[in-house]
């Protein structure tokens, strides 16, 4: 006992120290890269490109994660509307001044209401470029009624920013069945692509709050894993097969492996089934580098949701199961009403409109 006891403060110990080491390479990476920033700006500030596009030589393409700042257009860059947005905006500013406090949907709606070109449903696409991406955003809820106004209030802005064509959908959980996170996502692809040709899709818990519109949602990088670094885990990946909060694929590779998994009631291990049906049909996730993956979780417990605690049995047999639980065996019964900000599809959800065949 003597032992257990003491290697807890221990093993906390050692977890500090890694993250205050990590934490330091961090800002010696960032501190190099602003220095490399305000040459980069500084020579191609008055440059007329007749291209949109990130618009500097290859030869100063760097990899994101050691010069996370650099290469994107300067302030004073001027692009074309009839040529394709570019994927690193001077309106990508960087850290977003993240706003926890409370607010109704009502005043959201209201505060964009002021925005003419956001359609009902909440699609919006640019006018001053041809969007490069089109991409629907996938939010599985149940009971956070003052999380999604939170999650709005950043997100909406933020890709706008980066000049993507999107809309929200809000997947909600009705009945008494526990939870089914990767159910709803399933569900959600589905309808969405009954409204658009989209390129890819976002799979975005509610409580996940992004701190840096340079963390792009376009789709150039899928498989990607956006929430690498989350507040509640000191900003540290919890471990590298880790998938959850926010990811996306494209349509094509969601397709490829057959969406999510159905059979996750409760919380916990469907994003790790994901990641394994990822590594299954060949795919290599992505991740942004140095702090452009960082979000806050809202505060929250898992309010009368269960975990699941038969979630190690099925990923033990997820390579079997790819093929027959998934969007194929998927049914079910929505209903729909459209908001100001998104589309609201509500479900019933129950293991008998999933069921799987023997494997």
């Amino acid at each position: 006992m003597y032992l257990y006891f003491f290697s807890f403060p221990v093993n906390t110990y050692l977890f500090m120290m890694q993250a205050q080491g990590i934490m330091i390479r961090e800002s010696v990476k960032t501190m190099g890269s602003q220095m490399y920033e305000q040459v980069v700006r500084s020579t191609y500030a008055k440059m007329n490109s007749s291209l949109n596009g990130t618009d500097y030589p290859d030869d100063l393409n760097h990899s994101e994660t050691y010069l996370q700042t650099t290469t994107f257009l300067p302030e004073d860059f001027t692009y074309q509307a009839n040529l394709m947005c570019p994927e690193r905006l001077p309106s990508m500013k960087g850290p977003i001044n993240v706003n926890m406090t409370e607010i109704s949907l009502e005043e959201i709606q209201e505060l964009f209401a002021k925005d003419p070109y956001i359609q009902i449903g909440g699609h919006w696409k640019p006018r001053d470029c041809i969007p490069r991406w089109k991409v629907a955003i996938l939010i599985p809820f149940r009971n956070r009624h003052e999380h999604l106004p939170i999650l709005l209030r950043h997100l909406i802005p933020m890709l706008q920013h980066q000049r993507l064509q999107f809309a929200f959908y809000v997947i909600e959980q009705a009945g008494f069945h526990p939870f089914n996170r990767a159910m709803l996502f399933n569900v959600g692809f589905m309808e969405a692509l009954k409204d658009m040709d989209w390129d890819c899709v976002i799979f975005h818990d509610v409580d996940h709050i992004p701190e840096n519109d340079r963390n792009y949602y376009g789709c150039g990088q899928m498989p990607r894993h956006f929430a690498t670094k989350l507040d509640k885990y000191m900003y540290l990946l919890p471990y590298n097969e880790f998938f959850g909060g926010v990811s996306g694929l494209t349509v094509e590779q969601f397709k490829k492996i057959n969406g999510f998994p159905n059979a996750f009631w409760g919380w916990g291990g469907e994003d790790d089934d994901l990641w394994k049906r990822v590594q299954f049909a060949g795919l290599t996730v992505t991740r942004p580098g140095g702090d452009l993956g960082k979000y806050k979780s809202v505060p929250h417990h898992h309010r009368g949701e269960v975990q699941f605690l038969g979630r190690y049995a099925l990923l033990r047999h997820s390579k079997e199961r790819q093929k027959l639980d998934g969007l194929q065996n998927l049914k079910y019964f929505p209903n729909i009403t459209v908001e100001a900000l998104y589309k609201n599809i509500t479900v019933n959800l129950t293991p008998e409109l999933a069921p799987v065949s023997d494997y």
